[in-house]
């Protein structure tokens, strides 16, 4: 129970710096070993798509260039909610998949509407100092999300 709490944790620290903005703190709960990947599938092609697939520091230099991109300014909301946690051959590694939800709220009017809708499938590594996120897959159902959307989910 202990060790979901704290994969529990920090997934909602995760949601919480994204919401925030705050990229530098999201990326130091990342393992040095952080793999991020963007999917969905496509009944047209019949095929999955990969919108997005970086590394830690590939994803810190996109972070970077965030400010100099003319993107949507809305601020998002994730909502996640964990199905199960299970884990691999190596024990200090869990699988976790998790259920996500996406909201932005207006500036003008605060009219909140959902933007995507999807799952987390993630690995966590479990170190001295607290879990870290190993890997994630955003496995996105929303294939419309509009334009200017270039943050992390």
């Amino acid at each position: 129970m202990e060790l979901e709490k704290s994969i529990r944790e920090l997934l909602a620290q995760l949601c919480l710096h994204l919401d925030k903005t705050d990229y530098k703190r999201y990326l130091e709960l990342c393992d040095p070993a952080f793999e991020y990947r963007i999917s969905v599938f496509s009944p047209e092609i019949r095929r999955d798509m990969v919108w997005l697939e970086k590394d830690k520091e590939s994803m810190r230099a996109m972070i970077d260039l965030l400010p100099k991109q003319n993107m949507d300014s809305t601020p998002l909301t994730r909502h996640f909610s964990i199905c199960n946690v299970s884990g691999t051959e190596d024990g200090d590694v869990h699988r976790v998949r998790s259920t996500l939800q996406v909201f932005r709220t207006e500036h003008e009017g605060g009219e909140t509407s959902l933007v995507a809708i999807g799952e987390y499938l993630d690995k966590v590594r479990i170190t001295q100092g607290g879990p870290l996120l190993l890997d994630r897959e955003v496995r996105l159902h929303t294939r419309m999300l509009g334009k200017g959307y270039h943050v992390p989910f």
